[in-house]
């Protein structure tokens, strides 16, 4: 190789090495530093050490929700309310930990051009130990993707998603709490619901069930009293009509019902109404003020006693008993078996059988009267044996009727069920012998 080329070749085998050193230099450097926030914090707080927000508006209304206790929470402003636990503990987790979607600028010294003189959202936000975050939110970004943002008395100015905005503006209807009552259901000992120009008073037995005590006693349907509580306990006021026109279409519209509820704290009571246009309307005794409610809590409570009534005649529910006497045979529990009266091991399907068509035995209705001949009797002991229960149903011409001992109810029966009950009594058979092996 001549000279002149042996030179041109270590030159570019000098300059190759020196960029691939650079490349590697860089590529080091890149992997020790830190990396870049993509989204600047502007706030981050715990978010069990948020105690205030102060949300203020220029010429709106000041809204301020106050921590009362690790998971509880009230508005201060504009006036005394408690407040719902979800909306309020949303709110603490977006006040908690602020975050921008980029830095306009790190040390602007005019404000204005961001609509940040005069914020059109101001929140401040307290921690436990006293320590406050003024957060001030200006003008949409000209394209409207985002919102200018900082914290008063520093120089940087951000944009914030606007959806981080809006979880910000809130007011106060927005936080409150819009249960029409405040009762704990686990504490309840005794519910009322007048409607349909009678009242029904339901209270627990000893074994902890709802009872029908009123007019007279009776077995009540645990379910359909529980579907009312639940109803009025989720009973909610609607704040987007006027208080004014809310009044004036309560007071116009006709009675429906009223349900109070009885706690140790005192009693509570929701008073419904509803207007030829179908609509709802609702008074609570324990929230200021007359608002629209849900159609589903004016037809919850929209039902008389035979709504209420427990059409069953076994309590015995979905557990099994331990034993089971029909007029003809006794059947009882021995650890996975079923054993006859003569001690004759039983075939477990038939038994089971017999028992599913006992749970699902139910009146078609309720009658003033009988009568008749008895053509079928069974008594049902559960519960450990904690629980007896013994129905006798009798047969008046073409009709059957049930009663439950010790309850003067009387129960009407389809003729299908019984025909159904009366097979599965006969089929009943012993178990086949064990196989030899």
């Amino acid at each position: 190789m001549k000279p002149k080329g042996l030179l041109v070749a270590v030159v570019l085998l000098a300059v190759l090495g020196g960029a691939v050193w650079y490349s590697n230099k860089k590529q080091a450097e890149k992997e020790k530093a830190p990396a870049a926030a993509a989204s600047p914090k502007i706030v981050s707080i715990p978010d069990d050490q948020v105690q205030d927000i102060l949300i203020q508006r220029p010429g709106g209304e000041t809204v301020e929700l106050q921590r009362k206790t690790q998971s509880t929470y009230v508005l201060t402003q504009p006036k005394p309310l408690p407040a719902d636990v979800d909306a309020a503990s949303s709110l603490i987790t977006t006040v908690a930990s602020i975050s921008a979607d980029k830095t306009i600028e790190d040390k602007a010294t005019d404000f204005a051009p961001y609509g940040l003189t005069k914020p059109s959202l101001d929140v401040r936000i307290t921690r436990k130990d006293g320590k406050a975050f003024d957060f001030q939110v200006g003008d949409d970004t000209p394209n409207n993707s985002g919102t200018y943002a900082r914290l008063a008395g520093d120089a940087h100015v951000y944009t914030i998603a606007s959806f981080v905005k809006t979880s910000l503006d809130k007011k106060a209807d927005d936080l409150r709490d819009k249960h029409l009552l405040s009762f704990d259901t686990d504490k309840l000992t005794r519910v009322q619901l007048t409607a349909k120009g009678a009242t029904v008073e339901f209270g627990k037995n000893g074994q902890n069930e709802w009872q029908i005590v009123k007019p007279w006693p009776m077995r009540a349907d645990s379910a359909q009293v529980d579907t009312l509580i639940g109803k009025v306990k989720d009973a909610k006021l609607d704040t987007a009509a006027k208080p004014e026109e809310t009044a004036a279409k309560f007071a116009a519209a006709a009675p429906l019902a009223t349900a109070t509820v009885t706690t140790a704290s005192g009693t509570q009571s929701l008073e419904v109404r509803k207007d030829k246009d179908n609509n709802y309307y609702a008074k609570s005794s324990v929230v200021e003020g007359v608002y629209k409610t849900n159609t589903d809590v004016g037809e919850a409570l929209n039902k008389g006693l035979e709504d209420f009534r427990n059409k069953k005649l076994f309590e015995f529910g979905f557990s099994d008993p331990g034993k089971v006497d029909i007029k003809t045979a006794s059947f009882t529990k021995s650890g996975d078996d079923w054993v006859s009266g003569a001690g004759k091991k039983m075939d477990n399907a038939t038994v089971q059988t017999l028992i599913d068509k006992l749970r699902d035995l139910a009146a078609s209705k309720f009658v003033a009267a009988g009568g008749g001949q008895p053509v079928f009797e069974a008594t049902v002991i559960s519960n450990q044996g904690k629980r007896t229960e013994k129905v006798t149903i009798s047969r008046n011409q073409d009709q059957y009727f049930a009663q439950r001992e010790g309850d003067p109810s009387i129960y009407q029966l389809d003729a299908s069920a019984v025909d159904d009950l009366e097979k599965a009594a006969r089929d009943v058979k012993e178990a086949p012998p064990a196989k030899k092996k």
